[in-house]
């Protein structure tokens, strides 16, 4: 289990920074004036600036509810009923700003490559500095990374021992 969860693991971190990587090529980050890289700066150094309690809180609270919609997919029989089971706690998890280390492993690295390759227009455009964002760091990212993804195993690891419980428990 723990090769497979490693392997898992390091697949999506090289998916995730390709992914940012293209992003940030393709000047992503200078849609809407700005905006677009403007807030992934911002939630970026928002998510490396939390204490490794909110992280570690935010990742359990995440995946709990990220298991709650894999569940609830499962056990819909159509394709709509699929989508539509997992819309509410998929949506839950955003909004509420929860940690997923996986979904942090490219708005962070957005983030961090904004700060570094965007140029005197992205900076002149949206009224801002790199020194804005001083705190976002590649430390505080892997930082951020470690507890998140503790955080993570534990709030799976919750929703499928009460499932086990509720019923297989028993056998």
């Amino acid at each position: 289990m723990w090769r497979f969860w490693g392997m898992v693991y390091a697949g999506n971190f090289v998916g995730s920074l390709i992914i940012a990587i293209l992003f940030v090529v393709a000047g992503g980050y200078m849609i809407g004036d700005g905006a677009v890289g403007l807030n992934a700066l911002k939630v970026a150094s928002g998510k490396t600036g939390d204490t490794f309690y909110a992280n570690f809180a935010a990742g359990i609270l995440a995946n709990m509810l990220v298991c709650l919609a894999i569940w609830l997919a499962l056990a819909a029989r159509t394709v709509q009923g699929k989508i539509l089971a997992i819309v509410g706690p998929i949506s839950t998890f955003v909004a509420a700003g929860f940690e997923h280390s996986i979904a942090n492993m490219s708005i962070i690295p957005i983030g961090l490559m904004t700060k570094w390759f965007a140029g005197e227009q992205f900076w002149t455009t949206t009224a801002s500095t790199p020194d804005a964002f001083a705190g976002l760091t590649v430390g505080w990212f892997l930082w951020n990374l470690l507890f998140v993804t503790i955080g993570n195993m534990i709030g799976g690891g919750l929703i499928g021992l009460s499932y086990w419980h509720a019923y297989l428990r028993g056998e």
